[in-house]
């Protein structure tokens, strides 16, 4: 089994601990890695050196446009290895090697995006109303930024973060999860070949009470980036504010995928399909309620389990497979449980609602594309997030009926609408507690826009111009030109 050590001040170090864990490959259900266990120790050393590249270092003093160019050659560096780095994605958190080479070689876009962004964030002269006083704004880097990332999309997450933070002039201290830190350690390496500043990048791995909670709370970190669960996210932001850290949250999902009667059917069968059942239904943004107008419902649903039925299970590896295997163990025991209270709370189960049957080879943990009917709003199905292949199907009455609906839960993070109405998109686009409302797609992001949720879905923005404000702070600057105050105690 490959090794992997720790990446701190752009080496390559043992843990204080002396200590290792086993990734685990989804698919086979075998160990195939072994990850250095960080501890406390680990993330002072990581943090020190962030500390000292961000302030003292090569980094501090390059420019906003060298800090670009040299985005954008790290870039290119990324861009040669994105399908190296998609087939290791792929062995670690067992999602589809589709998805990740996209993911893989889309994220280089986020290193170039901000990278020509680094030197486009200009500060104001404000008309100030005081005589003989010039006054000027400018942002600075806000200090050293912990990331933490997930284990559905570590790479394309962790780009959300980190190229906005280095464009901003920070330094960063990645915390990737322990089901799926390989990737993120091999994107580490490139750091040197790109030949980026030592201290600038650095990855510490390990569990999160160990490495998480002590790089949150260290008075050197001043900046959060999480993107996790709610309950993760609640302690990152109860333990940052005990220093006034910044924090950016891109937490859980309930998200409504709604159907209007005057929708094109076979588009919006296909959207409900690809917002719940790609990535197995590992996505913060899944689509996993769906709400159809009564007068359509039934033969929605028809389709809908005909289109669901025929999916394939197999190895995320080949390209014929549609469904691949649970990351974990404990989300797939999870998830499991979902279907079972689904079907204790009176859903009807019109599709799967067990564990897959294992492909040959296979050793992992694998659960069917699951359709629930008959599914009422206040159900813990469609009220909690189950992070899995599991759909739930609500009927509803008018747009009035869907507006309830949609925003009756504690989530806010996406929506989808399927109309060919254009008075009722722009209706509902206002009217959806949502940060991203989809119009006839579904799930679809972009480093141009922002990415976040309203309520228990987040704090802050990704990607877009919005993100490179989060890891910047706001100086203002007052000259006066005048003559000698008369009075000192007055205030000017």
């Amino acid at each position: 089994m490959q090794n992997y050590q720790l990446f701190i001040d752009g080496a390559w170090v043992d843990p204080a601990s002396g200590q290792w864990f086993d990734s685990v490959n989804p698919y086979t259900g075998q160990p195939w890695a072994r990850i250095a266990r960080g501890n406390q120790d680990d993330v002072a050393r990581a943090v020190q050196a962030a500390e000292h590249a961000m302030h003292h270092g090569e980094w501090s003093r390059l420019n906003p446009t060298q800090r670009g160019h040299a985005l954008r050659r790290f870039a290119d560096v990324l861009a040669r290895h994105a399908e190296r780095l998609a087939a290791i994605e792929v062995r670690d958190n067992g999602k589809l090697y589709a998805e990740m080479s996209n993911q893989c070689r889309y994220l280089v876009e986020w290193f170039h995006y901000y990278g020509g962004l680094a030197d486009k964030v200009q500060g104001t002269v404000p008309p100030i109303d005081k005589p003989d006083v010039l006054n000027f704004t400018r942002f600075e880097p806000i200090g050293v930024t912990a990331c933490i990332t997930p284990w559905n999309s570590p790479l394309l997450l962790m780009a959300w973060k980190v190229a906005p933070a280095l464009a901003a002039g920070n330094a960063v201290v990645i915390k990737p999860s322990e089901f799926s830190s390989a990737s993120t350690l091999e994107f580490a390496a490139l750091t040197l070949e790109a030949g980026l500043p030592p201290g600038l990048i650095n990855v510490v791995t390990g569990y999160g009470s160990e490495v998480g909670e002590p790089l949150v709370s260290h008075p050197l970190v001043r900046k959060v980036a999480f993107t996790g669960g709610e309950s993760g996210g609640r302690h990152v932001n109860i333990a940052a504010a005990a220093d006034f850290k910044h924090v950016t949250l891109e937490l859980g999902g309930k998200s409504a995928n709604i159907v209007f009667q005057d929708a094109r059917m076979d588009d919006a069968v296909s959207g409900a399909i690809s917002g719940i059942f790609a990535a197995s239904g590992q996505t913060c943004i899944a689509g996993s309620r769906l709400l159809v107008h009564e007068s359509i419902h039934d033969q929605f649903v028809e389709r809908l389990v005909t289109l669901a039925r025929s999916a394939r299970i197999g190895d995320p590896m080949s390209p014929e497979t549609q469904i691949g295997p649970i990351t974990t163990e404990l989300q797939y025991r999870k998830v499991l449980d979902y279907i079972e209270i689904a079907k204790k709370e009176g859903a009807r189960c019109v599709l799967g609602g067990a564990a897959a049957e294992k492909p040959a080879g296979a050793g992992g943990c694998f659960v069917q594309p699951t359709i629930f009917t008959d599914v009422q709003p206040h159900m813990r199905i469609a009220q909690e997030e189950v992070f899995g292949p599991v759909l739930c199907v609500i009927r509803f009455k008018d747009d009035e009926d869907a507006i309830r609906i949609a925003n009756g839960t504690r989530y806010g993070l996406a929506a989808g609408v399927w109309t060919e109405s254009l008075r009722r998109a722009v209706d509902m686009s206002n009217r959806l507690a949502a940060g991203t409302v989809w119009v006839n797609t579904y799930r679809s992001t972009s480093y141009t826009t922002p990415f976040g949720g309203y309520k228990a879905s987040g704090l802050g923005r990704e990607n877009g111009i919005d993100a490179i404000r989060e890891y910047l702070q706001t100086k203002s600057v007052w000259f006066y030109t005048g003559d000698p105050v008369s009075n000192p105690y007055i205030r000017r």
